[in-house]
């Protein structure tokens, strides 16, 4: 089956049960969301600072992290190419262009600027690399076939103010990551407090970041699929920035007690 027979089915999919099936998906991945908060109520995300062989064999950080993100990048790119019913609208260019942005740097950029970043376990991989899929497709289609909007969309305060905490997010979260890898020298090891940016105001910092993009990005769709994607984010990276912020606590008696955990001045 050659591309253009890839592309000729998706067109013939696109139907009513397609766009059901996108929401119930959106549903499904709420759901995801909150019970990996559930869980994460238990257990430590195993990678990073809490990689751990029980998970499978370890794989190389910088190889695990490149291979999990590229389908965020691949899949909705694929689908625009394959021409959807309102790829040529330009909301639907941009919207989907910030997606692919966002995944340009987290699958092509990010990995290769790690720093002795400590093994992914081979499960945690698997997972990740799964949620791309589903989360490129969800973006990718709603985008590039089933989103629709009004004409002037791209000066509504609904586009503007999403399309700036996109971009306001995905720096924060660029910036954050950026302290993270500097925090030791050539040749250091062990942890140190991050300082600087919004760590001034919270632990975590860049997954701040990135909860910010993602809800900038939802307003800016004002899709079902955007909405559940941002949702999702804050459960899973509201968890984990919490078990960041009590492993500060532990482990530095000196820990700035004015920080909140992932929203400034609030929790």
């Amino acid at each position: 089956m050659g591309v253009s027979d890839v592309c000729g089915l998706w067109q013939r999919v696109s139907e009513p049960e397609e766009q059901r099936l996108l929401e119930l998906l959106s549903y499904g991945l709420v759901a995801v969301g909150a019970g990996s908060a559930v869980l994460l109520r238990f257990i430590h995300m195993p990678y990073g600072r809490y990689s751990s062989r029980r998970f499978g064999w370890l794989l190389p950080a910088r190889l695990a992290w490149a291979l999990q993100e590229l389908p965020s990048l691949l899949v909705p790119i694929w689908l625009a190419a394959c021409g959807g019913a309102v790829t040529a609208a330009w909301p639907n260019r941009i919207l989907l262009g910030c997606f692919i942005v966002h995944y340009v740097q987290r699958a092509l950029i990010f990995p290769f600027l790690i720093r002795e970043g400590k093994p992914t376990p081979f499960f945690t991989f698997v997972l990740a690399l799964l949620f791309c899929v589903y989360n490129g497709y969800l973006q990718g289609r709603s985008l590039s076939n089933y989103a629709k909007y009004p004409s002037g969309w791209l000066k509504d305060p609904r586009f503007i103010t999403g399309f700036m905490g996109w971009l306001i997010g995905m720096a924060v979260n660029i910036h954050s990551d950026h302290i993270l890898r500097n925090l030791r020298k050539p040749g250091e090891t062990g942890y140190k407090i991050p300082r600087g940016g919004m760590f001034e105001y919270v632990s975590g910092a860049n997954f701040f970041g990135e909860i910010l993009e993602w809800f900038g990005f939802a307003l800016a769709c004002c899709t079902i699929e955007s909405l559940a994607f941002a949702l999702c984010t804050l459960f899973i990276l509201g968890s984990r920035a919490k078990q960041h912020h009590q492993w500060y606590l532990e482990k530095f008696e000196d820990y700035p007690k004015n920080r909140k955990i992932v929203i400034p001045f609030v929790y």
